[in-house]
């Protein structure tokens, strides 16, 4: 529950900074600014191309949710 409140207030963070950006103002304390992961809310060992935190892209990967992702074995 928590961790889902957090990621509801970074996105509306996250929103309010863009429109700012779009507007041309330039925001207060920009590094205050962070990505969560989707699925669990993480915030640290954030892959920003896929939208998720380290741990929920091995998961996936492992189930084969992402294409063309596969773990690797030798």
């Amino acid at each position: 529950m928590a961790r889902t409140a957090l990621k509801y207030k970074q996105n509306k963070k996250m929103e309010k900074f863009l429109r700012d950006k779009a507007a041309g103002r330039k925001p207060k304390f920009p590094t205050r600014i962070y990505n969560r992961c989707n699925l669990c809310g993480r915030r640290h060992g954030f892959m920003r191309f896929f939208g998720v935190c380290r741990i929920c892209f091995r998961e996936a990967a492992t189930n084969g949710d992402i294409p063309g992702v596969t773990k690797s074995s030798w």
